[in-house]
């Protein structure tokens, strides 16, 4: 659960550096001719590649079947 965490708040950090980047743009603040769409293009990579860690975490943390059984009986 704790990578799951890290990854969220990860995820958020780099979603509010871009926001931040895009506002800039947008008051022509600084020049983003075509810097919007690489970061469009690396933040579709990161959540990508993130997904893929945590779907490889879930399957790797899940408890194994019968392991699964014995704490159903013993609630």
């Amino acid at each position: 659960m704790k990578v799951k965490r890290i990854i969220a708040y990860t995820l958020a950090v780099i979603v509010l550096l871009f926001s931040a980047v895009a506002i800039l743009g947008i008051w022509e603040i600084i020049d983003i001719e075509d810097l919007i769409i690489r970061m469009f293009k690396s933040l579709m990579v990161i959540l990508a590649a993130a997904a893929v860690i945590v779907l490889i975490f879930s399957i790797l943390d899940r408890p194994e079947r019968h392991e699964r059984r014995n704490e159903e009986e013993v609630s």
